[in-house]
Order: C-alpha cells, then sequence, then structure tokens
C-alpha cells in the first residue's frame, strides 16, 4: 500500500520522514480560494482536504496525505507575504503578542472510502517589537513564502518567546496526529512516535519543546 504526500514543502517531507515510513510525494493541483463566511478552521481544513483529494483522484489506490497550515489572529487569516513589505507589517502585527496557527490533516483513499481531516492548534507567543531584529530578519527573506512571514525552525526563531502545544504543528505536519491516522488506515507506522519527540530531531524544535 502506497502513502503520497500531496505537499512540495521540504518541510513536511522531513517531519514525515521521521515516522520511517517511505513514501512518494506529488504536487496538488488543488488551488487554494478564500470562502466568505468560513472560519479560519473551516478554510484550513478544506485546503489540507482539496490538496489530499486532488491528487488521490489520479492515484486511487494510495493513500495521500495533505496538510495546510494558517495563522489565526484577531481572527483573521495570515497567510504568506507576498512582498517585504507585507511581511514587514505582519510582523508587526504578531509582535508581542500570541497567535494560533492551525495545521489541518487529511488522509484520503478513494479505493478503500478513505477521506478523513483532522486538526492541531498550538499558540505561538512573539517577542516584543525590535525594529533591528526584525528588519535584519526581513534581510534575510526567510519570511517569503512563509505563513505570517516567520519560520520558527530558522532565524524566525529569533523572534519567538514561546509555544504551547506541539512543535511539529508550527512546522507544518503534527505527528501526534499523522501517526494514528497512517496506522488506522493500515500503515506501518515503525518508530517509537515518543522517542521522536523525546529526542526532537528537527532545527529549533528542542528549544520550544514544552
Amino acid at each position: 500500500m502506497s502513502l503520497i504526500l500531496a505537499s512540495t514543502s521540504p518541510r513536511r517531507r522531513e517531519l514525515l520522514a521521521l515516522l520511517g515510513i517511505p513514501f512518494d510525494i506529488k504536487r496538488p493541483s488543488f488551488e487554494e480560494r478564500l470562502i466568505p463566511d468560513r472560519t479560519v478552521i473551516e478554510q484550513v481544513q478544506s485546503f489540507a482536504q482539496g490538496k489530499a483529494q486532488s491528487v488521490a483522484r489520479h492515484e486511487s489506490e494510495a493513500i495521500v496525505l495533505g496538510s495546510d497550515t494558517v495563522i489565526e489572529l484577531d481572527h483573521d487569516m495570515l497567510g504568506k507575504p507576498s512582498d517585504l513589505a507585507e511581511a514587514r507589517a505582519m510582523l508587526c502585527r504578531l509582535a508581542g503578542r500570541d497567535h494560533h496557527v492551525h495545521t489541518a490533516v487529511s488522509l484520503v483513499c478513494l479505493a478503500r472510502g478513505v477521506d478523513v481531516v483532522a486538526l492541531s492548534t498550538a499558540v505561538v507567543r512573539m517577542k516584543p517589537f525590535d525594529e533591528q531584529a526584525h528588519e535584519g530578519y526581513l534581510a534575510t527573506g526567510e519570511s517569503l513564502g512563509k505563513a505570517g512571514a516567520y519560520s520558527i525552525q530558522g532565524e524566525g526563531g529569533e523572534l519567538v518567546d514561546s509555544i504551547g502545544g506541539d512543535f511539529p504543528t508550527v512546522i507544518g505536519l503534527p505527528l501526534r496526529i499523522v501517526a494514528p491516522l497512517l496506522t488506522q488506515a493500515g500503515v506501518n507506522v515503525p518508530v517509537d512516535l515518543d522517542e521522536v519527540y523525546a529526542k526532537k530531531p528537527y532545527p529549533n524544535w528542542a528549544r520550544f519543546s514544552v
């Protein structure tokens, strides 16, 4: 039984690899579009499911894993900044405050009638605004292409004060949700998940462990 990750994100690929399961990677054809009147959680769940389903339609025998991550602040969804000016505005808005990071995962297998969605949420507290730190970070270019304009596993970790919840959720693939879903779908997960969490084998994981 083959497993396909419906994502080209290197971070999700690296996290899924920690479970010791062989898998292929397919780019999802799903186009993310905001639907009026949907909550942030409803949006992220539909995005994860849409990604998985778009690949499953062409790989009906495979188990397809899709995932999506968004940031919620003041009931608004913060996506990826289009440029440095937008990234700067996002970081200013987040500074000194808590925000929620929602990661939804979807598992789809058309041949077996599997179509499930699960959600994990973590709370991230950012350090107070520091113009020098923000401008230095923006100069790295790391904020582009990242939801909320920061990468907690990279240099953006310097802007983060603390995390309440699951670190892999913030990265983009909550392993404590993914592993049980895969097991329920008949996929053998050969590693001990508690050992993975004890070792924290990902950049900045140990720094923000709770």
